[in-house]
């Protein structure tokens, strides 16, 4: 590697044991070349994103882009052939990159582990590090522990039996503040992340006949997308990593993302693999793009809104027709249910709807989905093989029969479902243990059986403030108002309490999340996401 252009980043950080593994010297200087090189262009594309936000407010629609119309209408292009290790997808597991977890997915028998530094991760400096050691690791046989609390041990299977890692660093809105730049500034933490992971991994991932696959988060354009395109370009060059190795799949979690989809496919086309259909990022992004569009922008409960409600139809139909046209895999969303061991009769009702889902992905032609816990793996499994039977996908069902307007993906007017007081109590309790845990440096935590993360963290409060603003009257009589939310946080503070007691409470952070919530769900001004201002309040 050639010596840097920019002096080495400054760690600014309380020490972590095994720290000096993850930074060492070339790979700080590696992370000022990126920053160096591309943090200018994320912050003019962080501006755009504003000046796209106030245009749907003035317009209060979207289109597909004019400007672009001719790579919608080139039917020649296709995206690179997906590597032998993600040619089968059909069950992706999802989750953070602790010690336990890493274990737990890559043993889980799902093809695909979706190691997640950005919804599922609180970004503590101890997450970032040791979540970057957990997988070095692993793929060098070395993550075998024994639980302290629980005395029970785990082990990796045998490699060939192991789930192909495909890694989530953060958004571009996010900043590391641990590192910064020779210009002092924060580096971005999508660098940070993927950077320390393709300097530590990408030879050895290649030694194991794999590659460094990613999942990229909160595009919402294909700027964005040219932008990341340009990372992996220079970042294979920079190591000697031969070109096209990278692999990323986007996540369609943002309206505005809806709209580019083939536009994104073909920025990253030497580097694409795949897009997925995430659910809650995608109502969180309706809301905050068309939070002054009136009431027929007003979404239901979020529970309400299920993957067959017309404009998330258009939306997954669509998603498949545009990646199998371009041969790229089509990803189906997330299962979060988290089984009970006390009810059974919960987790029957549960799996069966689990089941229903999967079927419904698999008979749309999606080439694999999502769960959250290792006992949905087989349910997933059952859904695409009886679809896929020996096949690692099915690109050749081309949906030619799928036509999607433009006002299709925003017909939020056609749902039937109203929001209800108790989604309301709802999008309270979720806000305030979710964030609380958050805060203790936990991204992915069970509430009420469902495994809750940023997402569904950002559309519980984005509904209390649109429903608010909206003046929505719940079928008990009782209006939407800030009187009411605080009464209701207030509330669940106090049966928190009863629940956990005074002494664990007193530990915790439930004051701190129930004010943040109110924060970013009350305030006039809507915050374009909550972990930017709950990053602030986060220790470590």
């Amino acid at each position: 590697m050639s010596a840097p252009a920019s002096p080495p980043v400054v760690v600014d950080a309380e020490p972590l044991p095994r720290q000096e593994e993850v930074l060492t010297g070339p790979a700080l200087d590696f992370l000022a070349e990126l920053h160096r090189r591309f943090t200018p262009r994320r912050n003019e594309l962080l501006a755009r994103r504003a000046e796209r936000r106030a245009e749907i407010a003035r317009t209060g629609t979207l289109d597909f882009l004019p400007g672009t119309a001719d790579i919608r209408a080139d039917d020649s292009w296709r995206v690179a052939p997906a590597p032998p290790a993600l040619q089968d997808r059909r069950v992706e597991i999802t989750g953070p990159t602790d010690r336990k977890m890493t274990v737990n997915a890559l043993n889980s028998g799902a093809k695909v582990w979706l190691a997640d530094f950005e919804d599922a991760s609180s970004p503590t400096w101890e997450n970032v590090i040791l979540g970057q050691l957990n997988l070095t690791d692993a793929y060098a046989g070395r993550v075998d522990f024994t639980d302290a609390r629980t005395g029970k041990s785990y082990a990796l299977r045998p490699q060939e039996e192991l789930a192909t890692v495909v890694m989530r660093p953060r958004g571009w809105h996010l900043d590391e503040r641990h590192l910064k730049g020779a210009d002092g500034e924060p580096i971005p933490g999508a660098l940070v992340d993927f950077g320390l992971y393709f300097f530590h991994n990408a030879a050895r991932l290649l030694e194991l006949g794999k590659g460094p696959y990613f999942y990229l988060p909160k595009t919402e354009s294909y700027l964005e997308a040219r932008l990341w395109n340009d990372v992996f370009v220079f970042a294979q060059d920079q190591l000697g990593i031969p070109q096209g190795t990278v692999r990323a799949t986007v996540l369609i979690e943002t309206i505005t993302a809806a709209y580019e989809m083939e536009e994104i496919l073909y920025e990253l086309r030497d580097h694409a693999s795949g897009l997925n259909a995430g659910r809650w990022d995608y109502l969180f992004s309706i809301v905050k793009n068309f939070r002054d569009g009136g009431p027929e922008f007003v979404l239901p409960d979020r529970n309400l809104v299920t993957m067959t409600a017309p404009f998330m139809r258009a939306y997954t139909e669509l998603l498949v027709r545009t990646c199998h046209k371009r041969g790229a895999h089509a990803i189906g969303g997330m299962a979060a249910f988290i089984p009970s061991r006390k009810d059974a009769e919960v987790n029957k009702v549960a799996f069966e709807k689990v089941r229903t889902d999967k079927d419904r992905e698999a008979a749309d032609g999606f080439d694999g989905s999502w769960v959250a816990h290792p006992d949905l793996v087989p349910i997933a499994m059952e859904s695409f093989d009886k679809v896929l039977g020996d096949r690692p996908h099915q690109k050749d069902r081309l949906r030619e029969d799928v036509h999607v307007a433009a006002a299709d993906l925003i017909d939020i007017g056609s749902l039937d479902a109203k929001p209800t007081y108790a989604g309301l109590v709802n999008a309270v309790q979720v806000g305030i243990r979710y964030i609380e845990a958050w805060l203790r440096g936990l991204g992915a935590v069970a509430i009420f059986n469902l495994m809750e993360d940023a997402a569904t963290a950002e559309i519980s409060r984005s509904q209390i403030w649109q429903w608010i603003n909206a003046g929505v009257e719940f079928e008990n009589g009782e209006r939407a108002t800030p009187e009411l939310a605080r009464r209701l946080a207030a509330t669940e503070l106090e049966a928190v309490r009863a629940e956990i007691g005074d002494e664990a409470f007193a530990a915790g952070h439930w004051q701190e999340a129930h004010d943040l919530l109110l924060t970013v769900a009350l305030d006039e001004e809507y915050a374009d996401f909550l972990t930017l201002p709950a990053y602030r309040h986060l220790t470590g």
